[in-house]
């Protein structure tokens, strides 16, 4: 199969690219690089510098026969302060995207949504039919796209799969390269734990320890990586013409901040430095999305816990 990674050049877009590959498919990177880095595109892939605006003319001559879709702004609170850029990136480039497909012929495309388009679900783990009530523009985009897809495949005969999870976390350490995550502005509890047990920053922020959770302290879903990667290999052989399938990715139980971090002091061996603060507005308890339709659907649950997630992540960044 020809597939498109958009955003092939970012952190789960690169490990799905590979995962692609050493599936023994053909590969078109597209990526304009705004966030994501050239070396991380996986050897054997094709790779197009261009943004998802500017692809019309590359989808008709390479005609892949999928699109798998990460291309995104994703970062929470700056979709707070800058609602007008995520909604130009995120749903007019995805429309932009999907204009192109058809003008190509190309009919099917797995999508990278997320389980923010929930918002503070009133019951956990998550199933797919729960109202949809998201807190941020970030999340609001995201379901924004979900039914246009919907839309655009009843419409033209699309098939179309939006793939909601939360937190992905680990590397895909392999022979033909290392694929992680490395953002300039990170905001994700594990690779921050990470920079604060190597000094890159002082300490780590625990944002409320007075939840009504075992320890404390917020759970969390956390799916590995590799895993997740996983999922989208397979979602693209999922639904048929007309169709738009919605599926949720998770671990079903999750994980709280306090359990992160001993994972974490387990894996490196250093205890990360923590300062105590207040909980944010707005942070729900608990957050966990359920995986029994992808079980059901994909065939899939996930498989690396949180200590393979961590180890993976250690030693995608370790020094030296």
């Amino acid at each position: 199969m020809r597939v498109l990674v958009t955003g092939g050049a970012g952190y789960v877009g690169s490990v799905v690219a590979a995962q692609l590959l050493a599936a023994g498919h053909d590969v078109l990177v597209a990526d304009d690089l705004s966030t994501g880095h050239r070396d991380a595109v996986p050897r054997g892939a094709e790779f197009a510098q261009l943004g998802i605006t500017e692809l019309g003319d590359r989808m008709r001559s390479w005609r892949p026969d999928a699109v798998i879709h990460f291309a995104a702004k994703s970062i929470v609170a700056e979709s707070v302060r800058e609602p007008a850029a995520y909604w130009r990136n995120n749903v007019i480039g995805t429309v932009a995207l999907l204009d192109a497909m058809r003008s190509a012929d190309v009919l099917r495309i797995v999508f990278s949504s997320s389980a923010a388009v929930y918002g503070e679900a009133a019951e956990t783990p998550i199933v797919e039919t729960a109202p949809a009530r998201p807190t941020s523009p970030y999340g609001a985009t995201k379901l924004a796209i979900d039914l246009a897809l919907a839309d655009y495949a009843r419409a033209f005969e699309m098939s179309a799969v939006s793939l909601r999870y939360f937190n992905v976390a680990g590397a895909l350490l392999s022979s033909e390269g290392h694929f992680g995550e490395r953002h300039v502005n990170e905001t994700h509890l594990i690779p921050l734990a990470l920079r604060a047990v190597t000094g890159q920053i002082d300490k780590l922020s625990l944002f409320g320890t007075d939840y009504p959770t075992p320890d404390g302290t917020c759970i969390r879903d956390y799916v590995h990586v590799v895993d997740l990667g996983i999922a989208h290999l397979r979602a693209l052989d999922l639904g048929g013409p007309g169709e738009h399938t919605v599926v949720n990715l998770g671990s079903g139980s999750g994980y709280s901040v306090r359990e992160v971090l001993a994972a974490v002091e387990g894996v490196t061996g250093t205890a990360v430095p923590v300062t105590e603060a207040p909980r944010r507005p707005g942070d729900p308890a608990t957050l966990v999305a359920s995986n029994a339709a992808a079980a059901t659907l994909l065939g899939w649950r996930p498989e690396r816990d949180l200590t393979a997630m961590v180890a993976d992540a250690w030693g995608f960044v370790r020094p030296g």
